[in-house]
């Protein structure tokens, strides 16, 4: 779904976008893009309550688009190029078993803390809750990219971040990898 919406703002020359979560009453877990202090889309997953509340019992994405400031910003905006990195980006996942009160804000909130250089960009792309794992327990699917813009990262380079950043998931928020 962000790929999408990234895909429609970038078609109105709107790119360099931030994405940052968002704690909202509609979704168990979203994002919200934004370019500069404007925020342009919020997204996520539905709450189940609200689900409920319309007798869906099914997952539901959903997407709401600020038009008025997707306009305003597309109308000042100029396209510029810039020259692709000759270093390559390398993308590491970790499936975390996590309390269920663990947001996706905190753990991107505390790898944006742990590696701030070199970390590019946190995703969230699964979230399982059910058999097979603990009561009180949900498995967070999170990729991790990571490039350094002067020189080729080492094998030995990403794993020290990646440890880095699995000891600060464990020790503060309690997190096990599957």
């Amino acid at each position: 779904m962000k790929g999408t919406i990234e895909s429609i703002l970038a078609r109105l020359g709107i790119t360099k976008l931030k994405a940052s979560p968002i704690q909202s009453d509609v979704f168990s877990e979203g994002l919200v893009l934004s370019f500069g202090k404007t925020k342009l889309v919020e997204f996520g997953v539905v709450k189940k309550s609200v689900l409920k509340h319309f007798g869906i019992s099914q997952t539901v994405l959903f997407a709401d688009f600020n038009w008025d400031d997707i306009i305003e910003t597309a109308k000042y905006n100029r396209i510029s190029f810039t020259s692709i990195s000759k270093y390559p980006e390398v993308r590491r996942d970790f499936a975390l078993l996590i309390d269920k009160s663990v947001t996706f804000e905190s753990i991107y909130t505390l790898a944006k803390q742990t590696e701030k250089q070199l970390l590019k960009s946190v995703n969230l792309f699964d979230v399982y809750e059910g058999k097979n794992l603990p009561a009180g327990k949900k498995s967070y699917a999170v990729s991790f990219t990571i490039q350094d813009e002067s020189k080729t990262l080492t094998d030995k380079q990403i794993d020290k971040i990646m440890n880095k950043l699995q000891a600060n998931f464990e020790k503060q928020l309690g997190a096990e990898l599957r």
